[in-house]
């Protein structure tokens, strides 16, 4: 608690409450990405206005490389945003930024619903499918930014709930694919009650966020001033991601971007009977110091969102028409690579190797580039130029399973490592500098994603 009279948090309402606004954040991506195979259908034309959540046993064509579109339209928007975070974010209230992103974003999802019973071409479907991914993340962003400013005022641990719920998006994504598919309903109807399974979190997540005022814990911290947050509170906001990782961040690559991002914008102007503070930073000399750090950064996220979904989503199980080559798909790719993910970052809680000072880490970065001939090689049957040499679903399985968990795992430990580069005052910069990188590693895989699609 920030001090000894702090109201409680009575039933842990608030930090249900955050919890669910972390879930909400990150319920459109993942549901989005998770959904491919619907998406494919519709636009190869595949039963006009139904489509199927599930992918047959040769898959279907992935008609306007609709794969890596998703990928890089929802990207865009966390760099975009990130470069005009604090211009935004001083034009428009805080309320008017968090509840008009989620009415956005609400309204945006129930549009993508409605078009399931809607008969449209494949040409406007996807038109206005990209439009809605491109708006959908953007609010996403100005959102996450949002709800992390004002955890700048809160305990550091509602900060780390509020990424518990982030990480568990996409795996909530996969189970509900899962429990769709499995629930013996038309495809139409199975195609529409997952879509409107996100529309029910976001309004669970505009619920909560009205909910805030009214409860006492809350109202105390989200009505303080920065200048009012205790001096210990903001050294542990400035330490968020060496003490996120603690605590094991869960999966969401956005999460760790955005949450050092809050240390610049409250940061509390020196009173002046207040001792001065160290002088600003520079951010060249910050730059040369954490360099490698960020440059590893880059290049994991560069190797998993190259193949990750564009590729990965278009593997298919080499055994018969059945049951398992239906469900293949959202277990293998989807539900494992979350779970792993979730656990690689976990790991950081246990051990922080190698450490700053070793060369081993940028060795273990460039070995993630082994991933993308590995999945490409992998059973895709919709190929012209590369052969397929790991045919059996054990060789995708296994390729998944260390391609995620090296993910989290190298994430979770870069974030972590470069505040420890740089000296306590630095390290406000330092966060802004990842947060940079993250996005730019995010968009440069994104864009690779096209040429490897090019190269099957």
């Amino acid at each position: 608690m920030a001090r000894g009279d702090a109201p409680r948090d009575s039933y842990h309402l608030v930090g249900i409450s955050f919890f669910i606004l972390g879930l909400g954040t990150l319920l459109p991506w993942n549901f989005f990405i998770t959904a491919i195979p619907y998406f494919q259908a519709r636009l190869a034309g595949v039963n006009s206005t139904v489509g199927t959540l599930s992918s047959n046993h040769t898959g279907p064509t992935d008609a306007f490389s609709f794969n890596n579109w998703v990928t890089l339209l929802s990207q865009l928007p966390l760099l975009l945003f990130t470069l005009l975070n604090s211009f935004l974010y001083q034009c428009i209230p805080e309320a008017v930024r968090i509840l008009g992103s989620l009415l956005a974003i609400l309204l945006l999802f129930a549009l993508t619903a409605a078009l399931v019973k809607v008969d449209v071409s494949p040409g406007p479907f996807f038109s206005i499918t990209m439009a809605s991914v491109w708006f959908i993340n953007s609010f996403c962003a100005v959102l996450q930014g949002s709800l992390f400013g004002q955890l700048g005022t809160m305990p550091s641990t509602y900060s780390t709930v509020f990424l518990s719920g982030q990480g568990l998006a996409g795996i909530f994504a996969a189970l509900a694919m899962l429990l769709s598919m499995a629930s013996g309903v038309d495809a139409q109807t199975s195609a529409l009650g997952y879509f409107i399974t996100p529309c029910v979190g976001i309004l669970m997540s505009i619920v909560c966020y009205l909910s805030l005022p009214h409860l006492e814990f809350a109202r105390y911290h989200l009505t303080k001033k920065p200048s009012q947050v205790p001096a210990q509170e903001l050294e542990t906001k400035a330490e968020l991601l060496q003490s996120d990782e603690k605590n094991g961040i869960p999966n969401s690559p956005q999460k760790a971007a955005l949450t050092l991002d809050l240390g610049l914008e409250k940061e509390p102007e020196p009173e002046p009977d207040e001792p001065l503070k160290p002088e600003i930073p520079s951010v060249f000399i910050v730059f040369q110091k954490i360099w490698l750090t960020a440059l590893c950064l880059v290049l994991v996220f560069t190797v998993t969102l190259s193949v990750f979904p564009a590729i990965t989503a278009m593997v298919t199980s080499s055994t018969g028409p059945g049951k398992w080559s239906q469900f293949f798909n959202p277990i293998c790719c989807f539900l494992l690579f979350n779970i792993m993910d979730w656990l690689g970052r976990s790991l950081t809680s246990y051990f922080l190797w190698p450490d700053e000072d070793s060369r081993l880490l940028p060795l273990l970065v460039c070995l993630r580039f082994l991933f993308v001939p590995l999945f490409m090689l992998c059973h895709v049957p919709e190929r012209a130029r590369l052969p397929i040499l790991f045919r059996q679903d054990a060789y995708f399985i296994t390729f998944m399973l260390l391609f995620a968990i090296s993910n989290g795992y190298l994430v979770s430990l870069t974030m972590c490592l470069a505040p420890r580069q740089v000296l306590p005052h630095e390290r406000e910069v330092a966060g802004a500098l990842m947060t940079f990188f993250l996005a730019l590693g995010l968009s440069c895989g994104a864009s690779l994603s096209f040429l490897l699609k090019a190269l099957l």
